[in-house]
């Protein structure tokens, strides 16, 4: 069954009103908006078969109706297709710092304080590369290699040596990885190059194994998710999220950066360019599944991006949330495209 005009505004009221006193919405309060225009028994008629579509639910005999996760849905994807004006407020939520981490941190705590829920902000993700590679001799059975990438994350690999080398090969060898790999990603570490390199060395190809285990493990630590976080009292300020458990259960997670990172990449589509909002089941962390999620991208000069998150009970204000993010990611875009010097805490 499609959802006619009335039943529409109907529903929109349910969840409006639901939204904004968190108690079950009843006939006779839908029927004191001016613009339906319909008796009690009319509305009544058209939750019932709202109800059964799945739009709403009772929570209890003789209660009003509550919206559900499909009916949270329509309300967030009529409001989505909303064309209005964001209206800018660029000035009033950052300060200017010199810093990313410091930026990133204030962004978490701005949104905390201004929406009243938990907020969480990660890092700009750049594409990780090699700097350099240093092997050094520790005897004459083995060889350290150290190898340095992006964010000057350390990988020390020890090498137990099937050849000897003397201190002229480890200096080639040096010029020969460095050379091949410096500034080099994992994706450009193709086949071909790998190939090539073992040709170059010769005798000594099977080190290069090792070296491009640890160039591997190095740049996964390096691409770890940096997560600030702020609000997650917040959270206890709702009733329906109130259970004892269920909220520590929720706070644990707040403040686990595994589930977070868990909880990021599970909202990263082929398109997440603009706002997306998660509601109860589809929240990809299952202790969250009695709250919403609403997440922005933001995106630097260079191409790298970060998220932004504003966790919440399901009926949060979503029309707020939304606003908030996108006049956010405005003033983000202006900070980063007038090159203020926001740098990275290296």
């Amino acid at each position: 069954m499609e959802l006619d005009e009335r039943k529409v505004k109907i529903l929109k009221a349910i969840v409006m009103n639901y939204l904004e006193t968190g108690e079950p919405v009843g006939s006779r309060t839908i029927s004191k908006y001016s613009d339906l225009n319909l008796s009690s028994a009319t509305i009544r008629n058209e939750m019932a078969d709202l109800e059964e579509m799945g739009y709403i639910v009772q929570p209890h005999t003789s209660a009003g109706r509550v919206p559900t996760d499909a009916g949270y849905r329509f309300y967030v994807d009529r409001l989505m297709e909303e064309k209005e004006e964001v209206e800018e407020v660029k000035g009033t939520l950052l300060e200017r710092v010199d810093r990313m981490e410091l930026l990133l941190k204030q962004v978490a705590k701005v949104l905390a304080y201004n929406t009243n829920y938990a907020t969480l902000v990660t890092a700009p993700n750049y594409k990780k590369t090699v700097k350099f590679i240093q092997l050094s001799l520790v005897d004459s059975s083995n060889l350290l290699a150290v190898i340095v990438v992006d964010g000057n994350i350390i990988k020390n690999q020890m090498i137990r040596l099937n050849v000897l080398l003397d201190t002229e090969d480890v200096l080639k060898f040096n010029i020969l990885l460095n050379t091949f790999l410096q500034g080099a990603s994992l994706e450009d570490i193709n086949l071909e190059m790998i190939q090539e390199m073992k040709k170059q060395s010769g005798e000594y190809a099977d080190i290069l194994d090792h070296i491009f285990q640890g160039i591997t493990e190095a740049i996964h630590e390096a691409q770890e998710i940096d997560i600030y976080t702020s609000g997650a009292t917040n959270i206890l300020k709702y009733p329906e999220l109130g259970d004892i458990q269920k909220t520590s259960e929720l706070l644990e997670k707040f403040e686990d950066k595994e589930e977070l990172t868990q909880l990021i990449e599970g909202t990263i589509g082929e398109d997440d360019s603009g706002i997306q909002v998660f509601i109860g089941e589809e929240t990809p962390v299952q202790n969250m599944k009695d709250c919403s999620l609403v997440t922005a991208t933001y995106q630097m000069p260079e191409g790298a991006k970060g998220k932004i998150g504003i966790i919440g009970p399901k009926r949060m204000d979503y029309k707020k949330v939304v606003n908030t993010l996108k006049n956010l990611t405005i003033e983000l875009d202006d900070i980063f495209k007038k090159g203020r010097e926001v740098t990275n805490d290296e």
